[in-house]
């Protein structure tokens, strides 16, 4: 019976003694994952820093430069003093709406899009939403790559939109 015991218990020594050595080894494997992660952390390049910008109402300032040619663009200058960190704009969609121009299935490549209904109403379709009648005081998010569309507008709706980041791209869909 001695032996047994003894057998017994060299062996539950040699399993704390495996049991250790890969507890050993699985704590150093997280010690040097948590190590990488922490270097690779550093080394992200620091944003420059951010200025303040104001920006003014003027009617010249509304472009017919931008994204859509229906629509004039007022840039508030938030690109500029975000070194690209994000855009925002006044849209001003021009009427009346013509949905074989307008209607078209697109989704932007940004991180964050935002727009908030300053005067009238656009009536747009959101996949998985569906169509919604936007009107002033309305406002609305749309999820990075998100299939969407305007489907019609009045003749005086305003826009604001905030973006991130300020540039990205924009691909068109077949509907």
């Amino acid at each position: 019976m001695a032996k047994t015991t003894k057998s017994r218990s060299a062996a539950q020594t040699v399993g704390k003694k495996r049991s250790a050595a890969k507890s050993a080894a699985r704590s150093s494997a997280r010690k040097v994952v948590k190590s990488k992660a922490r270097t690779a952390a550093a080394k992200k390049p620091a944003r420059p820093k951010q200025r303040i910008a104001i920006s003014h109402h003027r009617e010249e300032d509304f472009k017919a430069d931008g994204l859509r040619a229906y629509a004039k663009y007022r840039d508030l200058g938030i690109a500029n003093a975000t070194h690209g960190l994000a855009q925002a704009h006044v849209i001003r969609l021009q009427g009346p709406c013509d949905p074989a121009e307008v209607s078209k299935l697109h989704f932007h490549d940004v991180d964050f899009q935002m727009v908030y209904v300053l005067k009238g109403w656009v009536k747009t379709y959101m996949d998985g939403q569906g169509e919604t009648m936007m009107q002033q005081g309305s406002a609305w998010t749309q999820p990075p790559k998100i299939k969407h569309m305007i489907l019609d507008y009045s003749d005086d709706v305003e826009l604001l939109e905030v973006i991130l980041p300020a540039e990205f791209k924009t691909v068109e869909l077949k509907a």
